[in-house]
């Protein structure tokens, strides 16, 4: 669906309510990062649009969450199916709207947001409930999980479909009714999955989507009465203010956050293996991602061959047009967001920081069609104290700071002095160390000799200011569900 203007045709998103696109009057310009052009009209929805997709989704709810748990996993894996057999067109609108390399899109984005159906739909069959005998006072006691009624989703800009499906397939698995609003930036994919619902089976009103801005549709569906549980990734600024606005309704919250992710290399590590993972760990996706590594303290008897060979690494990253296969980054997602990127390098040149490559030293060669796209290419910065804003705050770009450390009892107070606690990576081949070292970072995830390497089942989330709650296999059961104590008298 186009609307021409005078000088070129849009694409004009629609809203998605009670299994029907219902247009909006009103829009909101979404830009090709890569081009820095305005190419889609993306809905500017308000509490009107909310209201409508809430009474669609308690509507659907009693019909949906009376089937059975089997029946809902087979829709879902005919909608994973669906995707599947477009992901080439999912990857290329993932993209274009993101601005990330249609490479990462292919074979990250696109694969995970199809296999989040698929393991959720075998996921949900495989739960079970706790009972106890009382038999002395002739009782049996049993718990079961419930839907609790209609879901708030809420999903970033950084991975689009795979973070908004990686909530929408649990909650509807579980037999909850959704009203999800994407980020305004990115909101391509979300209305293409929408177009398979009624061929995957989806009833009506079981799944709805409403475009817009955060103050506007995402204030009105943390606010509604109707919504008793908040679905959110996105920035620890915004999850106060969900907080608040959620707090008068006692509603149910999980909250995945912002990071500022620790690397600790010890002189022992694999560094061949370290330098390649690194590279890819803090530079993935043009550096947005959560889990990226944006802080590498390397132990100081390696430190300047670290230094040296990383930088080295590092200039071999491509960054370019998004569309070409030899890019491995593509372009940032806005203009802002690339200004405040760049307004941190200059902070950390200000304070003394060493830029050893990237913005402002390297020049970046770009076809002329990407003249205006928002690109930097991965940054390397040394010699910034550790109390430092370009320490402290997440950058969320291209851009990861290093720096030396002698004893592990320093390392463990540098990793853990800020105040996320989202994901860090430990380098040693000593396994005691690795254990110990583990255990006494604050990070609700930590990787060892890796990076990245998820089991679905296994929790996710973060510490401290990187949110509330864990997501995965029986944690999301948990959060899309209410627990019953039920009591027999026999």
């Amino acid at each position: 669906m186009s609307k021409t203007s005078d000088r070129c045709s849009f694409l004009v998103l629609e809203n998605f309510i009670g299994g029907k696109f219902v247009p909006c009057r009103s829009h909101i310009d979404s830009y090709d990062p890569s081009t820095g052009e305005v190419y889609c009209k993306v809905p500017d929805s308000g509490e009107e649009e909310v209201e409508a997709a809430v009474a669609a989704a308690k509507e659907a709810f009693p019909g949906w969450s009376e089937r059975s748990p089997q029946q809902r996993a087979q829709i879902l894996n005919k909608l994973a199916d669906l995707m599947e057999a477009r992901l080439e067109e999912f990857a290329q609108a993932e993209s274009k709207d993101q601005g990330k390399t249609i490479t990462f899109a292919r074979t990250v984005d696109i694969p995970r947001s199809v296999y989040n159906f698929r393991f959720f739909a075998s996921s949900v069959l495989h739960h079970t409930t706790e009972c106890s005998q009382m038999d002395h006072m002739g009782c049996l006691n049993y718990t079961i999980r419930c839907p609790v009624g209609v879901a708030g989703l809420i999903s970033p800009w950084n991975l689009p479909l795979y973070l908004l499906t990686w909530k929408i397939a649990p909650a509807i698995a579980t037999g909850n009714t959704v009203v999800a609003k994407p980020s305004e930036m990115t909101s391509v994919t979300a209305w293409m999955m929408c177009k398979l619902m009624e061929q995957a089976g989806v009833p009506p009103g079981v799944v709805n989507i409403v475009f817009g801005l955060g103050p506007r549709a995402g204030n009105a569906l943390v606010g509604h009465p109707d919504v008793p549980l908040i679905s959110f990734t996105g920035s620890t600024a915004t999850a106060r203010l969900i907080t608040e606005r959620s707090a008068p309704y006692c509603k149910k919250l999980s909250l995945e956050l912002g990071g500022k992710n620790p690397a600790v290399i010890f002189a022992d590590a694999d560094l061949d293996q370290c330098i390649q993972t690194t590279v890819r760990s803090s530079f993935s996706n043009q550096g947005e991602i959560c889990l990226c590594t944006s802080r590498i303290y390397v132990e100081r008897s390696i430190f300047s061959e670290f230094l040296e060979k990383f930088v080295a690494a590092v200039k071999k990253c491509k960054t370019g047009d998004p569309s070409d296969p030899s890019s491995n980054n593509g372009a940032l997602i806005s203009k802002e967001h690339l200004q405040k990127v760049r307004n941190f390098i200059a902070l950390a040149k200000s304070e003394g920081g060493i830029v050893h490559c990237g913005e402002g030293v390297d020049q970046l060669d770009l076809p002329e069609r990407n003249a205006n796209g928002y690109f930097m290419p991965a940054t390397v910065i040394s010699g910034i104290s550790d109390g430092s804003r370009v320490m402290q705050e997440e950058i969320f770009g291209p851009v990861t700071c290093i720096g030396p450390f002698d004893t592990e009892d320093e390392v463990i107070t540098k990793a853990n002095g800020v105040r996320y606690g989202l994901g860090a990576t430990v380098w040693s081949q000593d396994t005691g160390k690795v254990h110990r070292v583990a255990k006494r970072l604050q990070a609700g995830l930590v990787w060892t000799n890796c990076w990245l390497v998820r089991d679905l089942n296994l929790p996710f989330g973060g510490m401290k200011n990187s949110g509330v709650g864990r997501e995965g296999g029986k944690d999301s059961y948990h959060f899309f569900t209410e627990v019953k104590t039920v009591t027999i008298k026999y």
